[in-house]
């Protein structure tokens, strides 16, 4: 059975053939600058990438444009051979507390919780419209980041505003990267031979959050109403104090929504160091000895060991810490400096196999650790097409 993933984005659209229930990926590739005269489609053909830029005006195009290369290309036959298709949706609210069969009132949800996450879910859902124009046929299934973090408890993702707040505009902690997480823990839990787990997953990427799972549950999450709270990530601060926004507003004259903007897309990585959003150029500067890549990842390592020292405490332990995504399965550095802060905790790594390993599952903590620390490769792809598998069956 052929299963298409689609991640829909503003200005992009990522999507990923696979064959069900094997789990193998045919094929996958990414629509880049949707909007725009110079577009960028990539896709992946028997290990080899093609691309071609070309005028993209909109998510419909786009869509056609990946729909034809599959028949183009000779991966499919006819469009009868795939038989469902699953959509990453952001932002799924208090309203879907599991992934759904997309129907009228599935995307009248949706969009009413577009307020929520602006940039994203009117995204999402002209992808769905796109490809259901074309596939109408077959079942399509709507996978949210926030699901997984529904098991979280109201101490959890409450916030101390007045409840009025949250009893009229849903105001409250949701987190993402939820198909993530989810992915990892299970493997972690596959790995180890073992449900009852207490684990943390750090999915660090240009967006990054951290995540604790028991027994196989989201408890906590770092991001919170919006993917802005949490750590230090690329072009997110991450956690801030509240009346920086105030005082910003007085000094510079801007507005609420440039300064908002600023913290997403001016701060993390490329605000403390002035040089990159890209930790692969931090790190190089790091070792160069540039004081402000020094500090930017000090910074964002103190970050994520405070979240894991707290998640520790909340679980009563940790049996395992996985780092994913492509900060978490590539960086070396960052896997080190963070596990060196946490080694009032039993933590401790082979030096060596991790500083030579990079993007595939391993064990990297030595034999005398207390905690089990592991790379583990994401696939959010492939928990998506899960999702519909579950609902076609």
């Amino acid at each position: 059975m052929k299963i298409i993933s689609v991640n829909a984005g503003s200005s992009s659209l990522k999507f990923q053939l696979l064959s069900m229930p094997s789990e193998e990926t045919i094929t996958s590739g990414i629509v880049e600058r949707i909007g725009d005269e110079n577009g960028i489609f990539t896709i992946k053909v028997e290990g080899k990438k093609i691309v071609k830029e070309l005028p993209i005006p909109t998510h419909n195009v786009a869509v056609d444009l990946v729909l034809a290369a599959l028949l183009d290309l000779k991966i499919l036959s006819s469009f009868d051979e795939i038989e469902g298709v699953g959509h990453r949706v952001v932002q799924g609210g208090e309203l879907f507390k599991d992934s759904a069969v997309v129907n009228d009132d599935v995307i009248k949800r949706i969009e009413s919780l577009s307020d929520l996450a602006p940039l994203h879910n009117p995204a999402n859902i002209i992808g769905i419209k796109a490809f259901m124009k074309v596939l109408p046929k077959v079942p399509h299934v709507v996978v949210f980041d926030t699901t997984f973090h529904s098991s979280m408890t109201d101490e959890a993702f409450m916030y101390a505003t007045p409840y009025s707040w949250y009893q009229n505009y849903g105001v409250r902690k949701y987190g993402f990267h939820g198909t993530s997480h989810q992915y990892v823990s299970e493997r972690a839990a596959a790995i180890l031979k073992r449900d009852d787990l207490k684990v943390v997953v750090c999915h660090i990427g240009n967006g990054a959050s951290l995540c604790a799972i028991k027994n196989g549950k989201s408890v906590d999450t770092s991001m919170g109403l919006t993917p802005l709270e949490g750590i230090p990530m690329g072009t997110r601060s991450g956690n801030v104090d509240p009346a920086v926004i105030e005082l910003i507003k007085q000094k510079e004259g801007l507005t609420v929504e440039e300064i908002i903007s600023a913290l997403n897309k001016k701060s993390g990585y490329l605000g403390v160091s002035g040089i990159s959003h890209d930790s692969r150029d931090i790190e190089d500067a790091y070792v160069e000895g540039n004081k402000r890549a020094e500090l930017t990842l000090a910074i964002q390592t103190k970050r994520i060991a405070d979240y894991i020292g707290s998640y520790y405490v909340y679980m009563g332990g940790l049996d395992a810490l996985c780092f994913t995504a492509g900060i978490g399965e590539n960086s070396s550095y960052l896997r080190k400096m963070v596990c060196e802060r946490l080694g009032v905790l039993g933590v401790k790594l082979d030096d060596q196999i991790n500083s030579s390993v990079r993007g595939k599952e391993c064990l990297i903590s030595s034999e005398d650790s207390k905690v089990a620390v592991y790379i583990i490769p994401t696939n959010e792809e492939v928990m998506i097409a899960r999702e519909v598998m579950r609902f076609i069956k």
